[in-house]
């Protein structure tokens, strides 16, 4: 019964808010800034609730770039939409949704100040959200994309192959195949959504050939690893583009004993940084803005959290001042760092049967 009456509550939002937008003129979705598979796939599937119930073209916009080879298929192959939010003249919108973000959180390049009339997120409230007029922000929910498959559900929408590809790995994507931070909600969608879904163009978005500046920055970040106890930090350098921290940070909490990963690496002028965590004990997205109090901007969920510092003092000076925080925060200020390398770990038969047993 709980889960039916949250269908009636999407269902009674979702009415008012399709009747309060049919008497208004254009419709703009905005996005954060470069866009990752959730907000791709939320922009998509409100546009086409927007298509087939208001009989209305929305523009999705965004700001930053696409880098990462998994989000350039993504959007060519399932034909998303996009357009860069500079060459738009926003005073041509009488609505305005944000989807995946909020305002004024630092990671969307709307002008502070400017309306916003929608936002459906799944990121904790922000205060600025509350001056909206239709605000859906669903902290138990592991995907925004989720919600807006809600929204198709309850105004009995269908969906295409390619929504349904959109969605479905756009879930698959944020919450790691439902091992972080899914819900019910999110492992329903899931497994409605895989029938539907073009397996052709889920292998082609999953495993897309990769750039060489993906292994240059894979080897530079191997080199400036240090492990401090079960927490590892990492620079990458120079970044080609931004979503490759991200990119890096999941991939080395794979690492045996590793428990925190804290990944940085600079792009236009700023610091890039991205938290990940398995520990229960600790929420990455409080933890990131405490890093950042002061110097920048950052937020995120219980396991994963992302932010950015502006370099207006020295590189080296901004690091090392985030770094002393983080250890302090983790109560590891006098551990000494150790370099990444195979003798910190066991090798050999005996290494593998000890991992067999625990």
């Amino acid at each position: 019964m709980v889960e039916q009456r949250s269908l009636q509550t999407t269902k009674k939002f979702v009415d008012e808010l399709l009747t309060w937008a049919r008497g208004r003129g254009k419709i703009l979705i905005v996005v954060h800034d470069n866009p990752d598979p959730d907000c791709l796939a939320s922009a998509m599937a409100l546009r086409h609730l927007f298509v087939m119930k208001l009989n209305r073209e929305a523009i999705i916009a965004f700001s930053g770039m696409i880098g990462r080879s998994e989000n350039i298929v993504m959007a060519k192959e399932l034909e998303i939409p996009l357009k860069p939010l500079t060459i738009l003249n926003l005073q041509d919108f009488s609505v305005v949704c944000m989807l995946d973000t909020q305002p004024g959180t630092g990671n969307n390049s709307l002008p502070s100040g400017t309306r916003v009339d929608v936002v459906i997120d799944h990121h904790p409230l922000r205060e600025t959200s509350t001056l909206c007029h239709w605000v859906d922000i669903r902290e138990d929910y592991g995907v925004t994309a989720t919600i807006l498959y809600e929204y198709l559900v309850v105004q009995d929408v269908p969906i295409s192959t390619k929504l349904a590809t959109a969605v479905y790995y756009a879930i698959k994507s944020e919450t790691q195949d439902l091992g972080r931070e899914a819900n019910k909600p999110d492992r329903d969608a899931y497994l409605r959504l895989f029938p539907l879904a073009n397996k052709r163009l889920l292998y082609e978005i999953t495993y897309p050939k990769l750039p060489v500046e993906y292994f240059l920055t894979l080897n530079r970040a191997i080199e400036n690893t240090r492990l401090y106890s079960s927490l590892l930090v990492t620079d990458l350098g120079e970044l080609s583009f931004p979503e490759i921290v991200a990119e890096m940070a999941d991939l080395f909490l794979r690492l045996e004993k590793i428990e925190v990963v804290f990944a940085s690496g600079c792009y236009n002028n700023e610091i890039i940084l991205s938290l990940r965590t398995n520990r229960s004990d600790i929420n990455a997205g409080e933890l990131s803005r405490r890093i950042v109090a002061g110097l920048g901007l950052a937020g995120g969920h219980g396991m994963m959290a992302g932010g950015k510092v502006c370099l207006a003092m020295g590189r080296d000076e901004v690091a090392e001042h985030l770094l002393h925080r983080l250890l302090a925060e983790l109560s590891l200020e006098k551990e000494i760092p150790v370099a990444l390398d195979a003798s910190h770990y066991s090798l050999g038969e005996d290494a593998a049967a000890n991992r067999l047993e625990s």
